[in-house]
């Protein structure tokens, strides 16, 4: 028998449909992939998708100004991050993490 007892191994609730997370990640543009690369938080291919379709609006289809808002908003998580565990005096609780980085620097995308 489990080590739980064999409880809560059954649900009448219905299982969550989950794609394959490669291909999920391989659908995403090329820019998007290379600062996945980089980026310093575990985004999901799902959310950082959705993340950067708004960003990629708001930039009125500018990639590189959707990269350097993905840029700010994984600044802004992190140093809301930092605040909460660290307290406000620790270095990565201010502004401007990634502060001098080129966003989506270091891919090798085809020109759009």
């Amino acid at each position: 028998m489990a080590a739980n007892g064999g409880r809560n191994l059954r649900s009448s609730l219905k299982r969550r449909a989950r794609g394959n997370p490669m291909q999920a990640f391989d659908a995403l543009p090329c820019e998007l992939r290379h600062w996945l690369h980089d980026a310093a938080l575990p985004w999901s291919a799902g959310s950082v998708r959705k993340v950067w379709e708004k960003a990629l609006k708001q930039a009125r289809g500018d990639r590189g100004g959707a990269l350097a808002a993905l840029d700010g908003i994984e600044a802004r998580l992190i140093a809301r991050d930092a605040r909460r565990i660290w307290g406000a005096g620790h270095p990565a609780s201010g502004d401007g993490f990634a502060a001098g980085q080129e966003p989506g620097a270091g891919g090798n995308c085809p020109a759009a």
